[in-house]
C-alpha cells in the first residue's frame, strides 16, 4: 500500500516512515511543507496520505488546505489528518463531499501503534475514522440544534461512537448491549435527525457527520 507523509517535524516524520514501512506500507514520499505535499499527492496518487494540519510556509492550515484542494482534483483520495488541534471548520470542509476515506486523529491521543496502523488501513479502504474529541467538537458546534436536544443520553452515546467510525457490533461491545439494541438506538437517531436510515456503516457515518457539520 503506497503512502505519502506530510509532517514538518523531522523526528516525527522519520518515526511515521519507520512505523508504516514496518507494517507493510510503501512510503513513496515524505514532505515537510504544503506545496511539496500537493506535488507529491498529484504525482504519486497514493493509496493513502498521512498529513499534519500545520505545515510551512504558513504554519496555520497549510496541510489541510492542500489535501482539500487535491481531493477536488482526485475525489475520494484517502487522507488521515494527524494533528494536535481540532480544526472544526476544516474537518467539516474535508468531509463535505461525503466521499469518505477520511480520518482525523489527534497526535497526543494515539496511544498504540497497532491501532494507528489499523486506522490508516481503514481510511485507505474508504472508511471514516474520527477521534472522539473531534466528534465532541462537532457535537458542541451543533449543540444548539433542537433535534439534538431530542436525543436521549444513550442515543447521544451511540451517535458519538457511530461518528467515530464504529460498526453496530463495535458499539454494542463498547456499551455492553446487544446489536439489536444499538440498531434500535440508531433508527431513533436517524428519525429524530431527519436522516435516511442506512445499513452501510460508512454511508451511515457520513450521513451523521454531514448533519453534525451543518
Amino acid at each position: 500500500m503506497r503512502v505519502v507523509i506530510a509532517e514538518d517535524l523531522a523526528l516525527l516524520r522519520e518515526g511515521l516512515i519507520r512505523i508504516l514501512q514496518a507494517n507493510g506500507f510503501e512510503v513513496v514520499d515524505a514532505v515537510d511543507n504544503g506545496p511539496s505535499l500537493i506535488r507529491a499527492l498529484t504525482t504519486h496518487r497514493p493509496d493513502v496520505a498521512v498529513v499534519d494540519v500545520r505545515l510551512p510556509p504558513t504554519f496555520t492550515d497549510e496541510g489541510l488546505r492542500a489535501v482539500i484542494d487535491v481531493r477536488r482534483q482526485l475525489p475520494g483520495l484517502p487522507v488521515v489528518v494527524l494533528s494536535q488541534y481540532v480544526e472544526q471548520l476544516y474537518a467539516r470542509e474535508l468531509m463535505s463531499d461525503r466521499a469518505g476515506a477520511v480520518g482525523y486523529l489527534l497526535k497526543d491521543r494515539v496511544m498504540a501503534v497497532g491501532q494507528f496502523v489499523a486506522n490508516v488501513r481503514q481510511v485507505a479502504a474508504g472508511s471514516t475514522v474520527m477521534d472522539p474529541d473531534v466528534v465532541g467538537a462537532l457535537l458542541t458546534h451543533r449543540s444548539a440544534d433542537p433535534r439534538l436536544l431530542e436525543l436521549t443520553p444513550r442515543e447521544h452515546e451511540v451517535l458519538s461512537l457511530m461518528a467515530q467510525g464504529r460498526s453496530n457490533a463495535a458499539i454494542a461491545g463498547r456499551m455492553f448491549v446487544s446489536e439489536k439494541t444499538v440498531s434500535k438506538h440508531s433508527y431513533n437517531i436517524f428519525t429524530k435527525l431527519g436522516l435516511e436510515p442506512s445499513e452501510d456503516d460508512n454511508r451511515r457515518i457520513l450521513a451523521v457527520l454531514a448533519y453534525l457539520e451543518g
